[in-house]
């Protein structure tokens, strides 16, 4: 079992390109979107890592964060057209608001797409047998980290079945006592075949009993099973609503919360499950 819950980093010295510096962080979401934040002239490089990561994980909202730290044999480039259409264009807001302020350098060169390295129409290729091995190193260590998580959901998971399963057998111990009593009560078959139509919780309790037998079978098995869990939880809950409703004892009807209050509690956490 895995959470889609984690956060790796890592660096690497790349000649002739210089550090490499990459996180990714994964939290829960429905399906698998991954979100770039790539240096300029490094896009074409999405698609190649976008297939590594879906060849890891099948769930979460992954964010992928990558700097490079130049090395001083870097040339710089400077987009000369780009820059004089920055000028023009503030100068001409200048002009329209009135305004006295003369446009700094720092504030040119700050501009997006002003500075840059001398772009080498063969970089992708070249960087990317480095970051691919950057790339497989964070990934491992992202998934080692999303397992750990899961690993003691999966904890989580187990002691709150083994308690619904205890606060079950209580509710089919008190509905037993109190039938019993309760028909002692009532004078006629009429009476007694009403009251067991409107307060019988028998067939509630056995599905109830089975979908956490089945939710318990689950937690061993590999693979993304976070949309099963959380549909057998959700009918969990179904059962545990109905059994509420129908519920004609205090005592039984305080169990029910119970259950109700643990069944919610995993599916909340289930939120994390891949």
């Amino acid at each position: 079992m895995n959470s889609m819950t984690g956060f790796a980093s890592k660096e690497l010295a790349a000649r002739p390109f210089g550090k490499i510096f990459l996180e990714i962080r994964s939290t829960n979401h429905k399906f698998l979107e991954v979100v770039f934040h790539l240096p300029v002239g490094l896009l074409a490089l999405e698609d190649k890592i976008k297939k590594e990561i879906e060849g890891k994980f099948k769930r979460g909202r992954i964010v992928c964060v990558m700097n490079i730290q130049a090395s001083r044999s870097n040339k710089i480039f400077i987009d000369k057209p780009l820059l004089r259409h920055y000028v023009s264009a503030l100068r001409a807001i200048s002009r329209e608001s009135r305004l006295n302020e003369d446009i700094s350098l720092n504030t040119l060169v700050n501009l997006p797409g002003v500075l840059s390295l001398v772009e080498d129409r063969r970089r992708e290729s070249k960087l990317w047998p480095h970051l691919k091995d950057l790339l497989d190193r964070t990934l491992a260590d992202l998934s080692a980290m999303r397992r750990k998580e899961g690993e003691a959901l999966c904890v989580y998971f187990k002691k709150g079945a083994k308690g619904l399963t205890e606060d079950l057998n209580s509710v089919k111990e008190k509905f037993k006592k109190m039938v019993k009593e309760k028909l002692k009560e009532l004078a006629t078959a009429e009476e007694r075949c009403s009251f067991l139509k409107d307060s019988d919780i028998t067939e509630e309790v056995e599905r109830l009993s089975f979908h956490i037998k089945n939710f318990k079978d689950k937690l061993s098995k590999a693979g993304a099973i976070g949309k099963e869990l959380d549909f057998i939880a959700q009918e969990m809950q179904r059962e545990a609503n109905t059994m509420g409703a129908k519920s004609v004892d205090v005592s039984i009807s305080a169990k029910v919360v119970q259950i109700k209050s643990q069944v919610e509690k995993i599916r909340e956490q289930l939120q994390n499950i891949e």
